[in-house]
């Protein structure tokens, strides 16, 4: 009788010890408090409260316009080249429209729009279903000025953000991507495998008062800006001309924006 009541306040005291050191272990591997999503600043950093993108495919007529744009973002970011489509990195690539806009079919599609191939990335959503989905809060909204950003050393690789994400917008490193980067930027950190990545809308030149790669390349294809200031040059394009958004209708706030 006195063994059996040791045995169970033995195994009452494991319960309890357990217990006790499951909110740190928890905390530890939601990571704690949420990332702070400053950047070092300087005095000519470009400042926003809702950045956003309006690409004119008017100005698109090949493939060949859209892959200085690629080829800027993903050697500034150092995104790998893989030859095996199930590990490519992406983080803005082309798609016919018929992919891009599923939900915008016209059985009458002009024939320019449906052969024409439209760039898409990661939309930075007013509200982002992969945020509410990372358990880590390595995929975060800078509330500031609504960009969403990875915090790559958080990521655990759950993949979690990528079934999210209704956009297709992230890619997961199967395989360590460093052997696989043509030049190595040493101003832009490389990942590891087992992370994802994405589109961070350059943040990073942000910070020192540069536009995004992407849309210094695109000879005036790709225009960024406020889209909460009525005076930048995104809004004058929004009031001007008709867009269109991908998957509008799930509710995401998509910031990216099409003149078609």
């Amino acid at each position: 009788m006195m063994e059996r009541s040791r045995r169970g306040f033995l195994k009452l005291a494991g319960i309890l010890t357990l217990g006790l050191g499951t909110k740190p272990v928890i905390g530890a591997l939601s990571g704690g408090d949420q990332p702070d999503p400053r950047m070092m600043q300087n005095e000519d950093a470009l400042t926003a409260t809702r950045w956003g993108m309006v690409i004119d495919t008017r100005k698109i007529k090949s493939s060949d316009d859209l892959q200085p744009i690629i080829e800027a973002c993903h050697s500034i970011h150092n995104v790998p080249q893989l030859e095996n489509k199930r590990h490519e990195i992406k983080w803005i690539w082309e798609e016919f429209y018929k992919h891009a806009f599923p939900t915008k079919g016209n059985e009458y599609l002009n024939e320019r729009i449906e052969d024409l191939p439209f760039l898409v990335l990661c939309n930075h959503c007013v509200d982002p279903p992969c945020c509410r989905a990372c358990p880590t809060k390595a995929t975060f909204k800078r509330e500031s000025d609504g960009v969403v950003l990875m915090d790559f050393h958080r990521c655990i690789g759950c993949r979690f953000c990528m079934a999210a994400c209704p956009y297709g917008a992230r890619s997961f490193n199967f395989r360590d991507p460093r052997p696989f980067v043509k030049k190595i930027n040493p101003d832009y950190p490389t990942r590891m495998k087992g992370v994802v990545e994405k589109c961070n809308f350059c943040a990073e030149r942000l910070a020192i008062g540069r536009q995004p790669a992407c849309a210094e390349a695109s000879n005036g294809i790709l225009t960024f800006g406020d889209l909460d200031d009525p005076d930048s040059r995104v809004r004058k394009l929004l009031r001007e001309h008709y867009t269109i958004r991908r998957k509008q209708a799930l509710g995401t706030g998509p910031s990216v924006y099409y003149i078609v």
